[in-house]
C-alpha cells in the first residue's frame, strides 16, 4: 500500500496537471473570446474619394482635393502616415475597446463610454446631421480604412477597422464634455469621494470615503495612469491674444494662437492645411480623430481656444425603491435603465471580461454608491451639433457667418479669441448654459424626484458673455474669468449676467501677467511684433494671487531645526518671481509653485508647504546635490535622443506646465506650450502665419525626419512659416503624392 504522504504527493501532482489543463484552455478561450464577440462596424456608404497630399519641409501635409469629403479623406491618411498608433487609440477608444488595446489603464475610458451612452446619442441623432457632416464624416472614415487597409501589420488589434462616419461622430460625444471637467464628479461619485464644488468647496452631503478593493473597477478608474479622454484633469491651461488693426503700427489684425495641451496623445495638436474646390481652405491644427482642424485660420478670419470652467454640470439624488430597479419621479415610481457592461481588460495575453453595471434615469448617467443614487446632467448632452457648427465655422468666410454658426451651439464649452482680416476681434466665453429655472442652489446636490428641478434646454448665444471689438484694441484669455478680458475699463459687466449661468471668477497668474504686459507696452494706443512676442514667451510671476498667498506660507515658516530647509526658505525669498532660467532660485520656484497651482485650479485646499518644500529639497539634493541647479538643467524637451533645456512654468505664459519625473530626475515636460500660431491679415487683407510644434509632425515615428525636427525652433521661441497660398507651397514641397479609393482599385 502506497504511504499517505505518497497517496498526498500524486493527488496533488494529478490536481496540478488538471489545473494547468484547466488553465490552459481557459487561456485559449480568453485569448479568443474578444474578437469573436466583437462585431465589426459596417463600412461607410460605397464611394471614390481622392486627395493629393502635399507635405512641406517640415513634413506638415497639405491636403487637396475636389470636394470637402476627399479633403477629409486625405486629412485621414497623412494623419495616420503620421500616427496611425493614437489614431488605432482613439478608434478603440469610440468602440469601447481601449482596454483591449492598452490594458487595465484604459478600462474607465470604456466604462465611461458606456455610462454616458455615447453610442446611444449617435443612434438617435447621426441620421439629424446635415447630409455634408456626414458626408465628411464618412470620407474620414474611408481614409482611415484604406490606410489600415494597406498597411495591416500596424494594426494592433482584430476588428477594429473599418469604420464609419458614426465611430467618428461617437469620439466627439465622448471627449467633448471633459474639457469642462465632467472627469470630476465621476471619479468622486465612483470612488465615493466628496464631491467638488463649482467655484468653492466640497458639497455639504457628500458620500463618505470607502476602501477600494484593488481588482475592482474603482480602483481602476481611481488608477491616475490611465489614458485621458480630455485635458489633464488637474492643471488645464492655453493663452489667446488678438489686436486690432487700429492697435498696430502697421495696421494689421493680428491674432496669437497659444493652447496648452498633452504633447503626445489622444488630444495632442496634428498641424495640417487643407484645400477643397468646395471653398475649404484653412491652415490650424485637430486633434487625432477629427475631420477638421478646430482652431487656426481661413484667408478671412480665425480663432483659437482656451478652456473655459463654467458651471455645466447638475448632479441629482435619486430616490430609489427597496428593489433599486426604479426612482421617485414627480410622484410616481420609473424604471431605472441599467445594462451589463462587459469590459475587456488585456491581462498580459489575456483579454478578461470584467462585468460592470451602467445606469440611467431621465436626467442622465447614474452612479449608485455608498450613499445613495446621483445622476448628472451636463451641457450638450445627447447633442451632436458640436460636428457642424465646427465644419461651418471652418468654412465661414465673414464675422456675420461665423456667429451664425457659432449660434448654432454644438461645442458646450471652451473660450474663442476671433479676428478677421476687417479688423474685428472678439472674446467669447462659449458654452451651451443649461436654462435653469430659479429657486435652486445649482451648485449643490438638486434634487432628483421633481422635474422643476430638471432643466430641459439650452440658452440662446445670445446670453453667451462676449467682448467685441474693446476700446483697449485687445482681448486675451488664460483660462479665466470672462470679465477680465481687456483691461481695466473695458471689460465686460459682471452684474450683466445672471449667477444660474455660473460663470467662473477664477484668475491665473497667465491673466494677470497678461493684462499687466499688455496694458504697459499698449500705453501708447500701439502693441508692436516685438512687444507682443515677448508678452506670449514671459516667463514671470506676479506678486499677487494664490503665488504671493503660497510663497508668503513658506515665508512664513518656522525652520530652525532645519539648516537645509532654512536654506531653501532663504533663497526663495530671494528669487526675482521669473522662471527664464537665469537666477539661482529658479529651480526650487519651479517645483514648489506646481502644487500649488494644482491646488488653485482645482479649487482644493492648499497643501502643507512645510511638506511640499522638503519633498522639493529631497529631490534636488538627490539628483543634482544641491538645491540651486540651473532650472534649464532640470526642465527639459525630451523625444527620442533629443534632449533640450527649456524655460517657464506651471503657469507662466510661456508654459511648461506638467512633467514627468525621468530616472535621472529631470523633469520631461509632458503638458503645456504645445501648438503655437501666430496669424495676421496686412492692410490688403492678406492672410499671413507662422507656426510650431514642441517635436514635429510625426510625433510617433521615430524613423521619421519630422519626429524631432521642430524641437530646436520650439525651445528657441522661433516659429516656422505657414505655407497658406498654395502657389507659395510649390517652393517649399518634399513630397507630392495621391490617395484614394479609385486609386486603390486601379492597383
Amino acid at each position: 500500500m502506497l504511504s499517505e504522504r505518497k497517496i498526498y504527493v500524486k493527488s496533488l501532482k494529478r490536481a496540478g496537471i488538471g489545473l494547468i489543463i484547466i488553465m490552459v484552455l481557459i487561456a485559449i478561450g480568453l485569448t479568443v473570446w474578444e474578437p469573436l464577440s466583437i462585431e465589426p462596424s459596417a463600412p461607410p456608404p460605397e464611394a471614390t474619394y481622392e486627395a493629393r497630399i502635399v507635405r512641406d519641409d517640415f513634413g506638415v501635409p497639405h491636403i487637396f482635393g475636389k470636394t470637402d469629403a476627399d479633403v477629409a479623406y486625405g486629412v485621414a491618411y497623412a494623419h495616420s502616415e503620421d500616427d496611425f498608433a493614437t489614431l488605432q487609440e482613439v478608434t478603440a477608444m469610440t468602440r469601447g475597446r481601449m482596454a483591449t488595446l492598452n490594458g487595465a489603464d484604459s478600462a474607465p475610458i470604456d466604462y465611461i463610454a458606456a455610462l454616458l451612452d455615447i453610442r446611444g446619442t449617435v443612434n438617435r441623432k447621426y441620421d439629424d446631421l446635415p447630409q455634408d457632416v456626414r458626408a465628411l464624416l464618412d470620407g474620414y472614415a474611408s481614409g482611415l480604412n484604406a490606410y489600415a487597409a494597406e498597411h495591416p501589420e500596424q494594426v494592433k488589434l482584430e476588428k477594429l477597422f473599418p469604420v464609419n462616419g458614426q465611430d467618428i461622430a461617437a469620439g466627439f460625444v465622448l471627449r467633448s464634455p471633459f474639457f469642462f471637467g465632467l472627469n470630476s464628479p465621476i471619479e468622486a461619485l465612483v470612488q465615493n469621494q466628496p464631491l467638488p464644488r463649482e467655484g468653492g468647496p466640497s458639497l455639504a452631503d457628500e458620500p463618505a470615503k470607502k476602501s477600494i478593493h484593488p481588482l475592482s473597477p474603482e480602483k481602476i478608474i481611481e488608477d491616475k495612469a490611465a489614458t485621458p479622454v480630455g485635458p489633464d484633469p488637474d492643471e488645464n491651461g492655453s493663452n489667446a491674444f488678438a489686436v486690432a488693426p487700429d492697435h498696430s503700427p502697421e495696421g494689421k489684425t493680428r491674432l496669437i494662437s497659444n493652447s496648452h495641451q498633452p504633447l503626445r496623445g489622444n488630444v495632442a495638436w496634428y498641424e495640417l492645411v487643407v484645400h477643397s474646390e468646395q471653398g475649404w481652405d484653412f491652415a490650424g491644427a485637430n486633434f487625432p480623430g477629427s475631420p477638421f482642424p478646430f482652431l487656426g485660420h481661413n484667408k478671412y478670419l480665425g480663432w483659437t481656444n482656451t478652456v473655459n470652467r463654467p458651471d455645466l454640470i447638475d448632479i441629482y439624488k435619486l430616490t430609489l425603491n427597496d428593489k433599486q430597479d426604479a426612482y421617485r419621479f414627480d410622484g410616481k415610481w420609473k424604471p431605472l435603465e441599467k445594462k451589463r457592461v462587459w469590459l475587456k481588460i488585456k491581462f498580459g495575453p489575456f483579454v478578461i471580461p470584467y462585468p460592470q453595471m451602467a445606469y440611467r434615469s431621465i436626467h442622465g448617467p447614474v452612479i449608485i454608491n455608498d450613499s445613495g443614487a446621483y445622476a448628472l446632467r451636463y451641457a450638450g448632452i445627447d447633442e451632436l451639433d458640436m460636428l457642424t457648427q465646427y465644419y461651418r465655422i471652418n468654412k465661414a468666410t465673414n464675422f456675420d457667418e461665423w456667429q451664425a454658426a457659432m449660434a448654432g451651439q454644438g461645442v458646450p464649452a471652451t473660450n474663442f479669441i476671433y479676428a478677421d482680416a476687417q479688423g474685428n476681434i472678439g472674446m467669447y466665453y462659449n458654452a451651451m448654459f443649461p436654462d435653469r429655472p430659479a429657486g435652486y442652489d445649482w451648485r449643490t446636490i438638486l434634487p432628483g424626484d421633481s422635474s422643476k428641478a430638471l432643466w430641459q434646454k439650452s440658452l440662446p448665444f445670445t446670453r453667451v458673455p462676449a467682448l467685441v471689438n474693446p476700446a483697449s484694441g485687445y482681448v486675451m484669455n488664460s483660462n479665466n474669468t470672462p470679465y477680465i478680458a481687456a483691461g481695466p475699463g473695458d471689460e465686460l459687466n459682471p452684474d450683466n449676467f445672471s449667477p444660474l449661468l455660473g460663470v467662473e471668477g477664477d484668475q491665473t497668474n497667465r491673466s494677470r501677467r497678461a493684462i499687466a504686459l499688455l496694458e504697459r507696452a499698449n500705453a501708447d494706443g500701439k502693441l508692436t511684433d516685438k512687444e507682443l512676442w515677448a508678452i506670449k514667451y514671459d516667463t514671470g510671476y506676479e506678486k499677487a494671487g494664490y503665488a504671493k498667498d503660497w510663497l508668503d506660507k513658506i515665508a512664513a515658516l518656522d525652520l530652525k531645526d532645519s539648516a537645509q530647509l532654512l536654506k531653501a526658505q532663504q533663497l526663495l525669498a530671494q528669487w526675482d518671481w521669473n522662471l527664464d532660467g537665469k537666477g539661482p532660485a529658479d529651480a526650487l520656484a519651479l517645483m514648489v509653485l506646481r502644487p500649488a497651482n494644482k491646488s488653485h485650479y482645482n479649487r482644493d485646499k492648499m497643501p502643507d508647504p512645510r511638506q511640499i518644500l522638503q519633498e522639493t529639497v529631497d529631490h534636488l539634493t538627490q539628483y543634482f546635490g544641491k538645491i540651486d541647479p540651473p532650472m534649464m538643467n532640470l526642465l527639459r524637451m525630451r523625444q527620442g535622443n533629443v534632449d533640450l533645456p527649456v524655460d517657464g512654468g506651471n503657469d507662466t505664459i510661456r508654459a511648461s506646465t506638467l512633467w514627468d519625473v525621468d530616472d535621472d530626475g529631470r523633469l520631461s515636460v509632458r503638458h503645456g506650450d504645445s501648438f503655437i500660431m501666430f496669424i495676421e491679415w496686412a492692410k490688403d487683407g492678406k492672410v499671413h502665419s507662422r507656426s510650431i510644434q514642441p517635436f514635429g509632425a510625426a510625433t510617433t515615428r521615430p524613423e521619421s525626419p519630422h519626429y524631432t525636427d521642430q524641437m530646436q525652433l520650439f525651445v528657441d521661441k522661433k516659429l516656422k512659416p505657414v505655407w497658406f497660398d498654395p502657389a507659395d507651397l510649390e517652393q517649399h514641397k518634399t513630397s507630392d503624392k495621391l490617395v484614394g479609393s479609385a486609386d486603390r482599385a486601379a492597383k
